[in-house]
């Protein structure tokens, strides 16, 4: 369907972005850097060709409970890397917080849930509540990375307001796209309508790819915030 070609090439654009810019911003030597990328690589086309052989496939695959372990997985190892003290905690810490916030103006994606609920490709409440979840926390983002650059008054309560929304939305959306599968341990899905769309590819780079690090991305953002750093880290010679 054009839908999902579409999907496709906006998807891999925006992986490849927040990886990219994730990636350029750790306190890393340009080899490491490159190895870290090389890494991010390997998990997208892991991601992808599960997508495309129905690895995560309700009926005849691993179902909801594998699409939570491929969610969990990295972003454990991600978080896990980054709050413990290391080279990757300190690689980690040197990415600006107004990038941390604005790398989820990509969430704007979630445009893709509500396009698919409406062409009856998608359940509710799983498709209207990601969607406009992700709408809302996407279009937010940039204004509330903006007052973090200029350290504007009340910018890291913004900041801890924000992001707890975003992570929850999140949560939310993983919740009720395990809900709404065949399968699923409530049921909400229907013979006709269900989530199996997000098992295969383009769709799965969301649940997969994205949603771990942007996951990961909230977790960072609550680690600087804790810490009361500045939103800009101090360049280290």
């Amino acid at each position: 369907m054009q839908l999902d070609l579409i999907g496709a090439v906006v998807l891999t654009a925006i992986s490849a972005l927040v990886g990219g810019v994730y990636v350029y911003f750790l306190r890393w030597s340009v080899a490491r850097r490159m190895a870290m990328a090389a890494a991010g690589i390997a998990w997208f086309a892991l991601v992808a060709t599960c997508g495309a052989t129905g690895v995560f496939d309700a009926v005849g695959g691993a179902g909801p409970a594998g699409v939570g372990v491929a969610v969990l997985i990295p972003f454990a190892m991600l978080t896990v890397a980054t709050t413990r003290a290391g080279a990757m905690r300190e690689a980690a810490s040197a990415i600006p917080v107004p990038v941390l916030i604005g790398l989820h103006a990509t969430r704007l994606l979630g445009l893709f849930f509500l396009l698919l609920y409406s062409s009856g490709r998608l359940p509710a409440p799983f498709a209207p509540v990601a969607g406009w979840g992700d709408v809302l926390i996407g279009l937010t983002a940039v204004p509330v990375a903006y007052l973090a650059s200029v350290r504007a008054p009340a910018w890291r309560t913004i900041a801890l307001v924000w992001n707890t929304l975003g992570l929850l939305d999140l949560v939310v959306a993983i919740a009720l796209g395990v809900v709404s599968s065949l399968g699923g341990p409530i049921g909400f899905a229907t013979s006709s309508v269900d989530s199996s769309v997000m098992t295969a590819l383009p769709w799965i780079l969301i649940q997969c790819f994205n949603v771990p690090l942007l996951l990961h991305l909230h977790v960072l953002m609550f680690q600087r915030l804790r810490r009361r750093e500045p939103a800009i880290a101090p360049v280290i010679a």
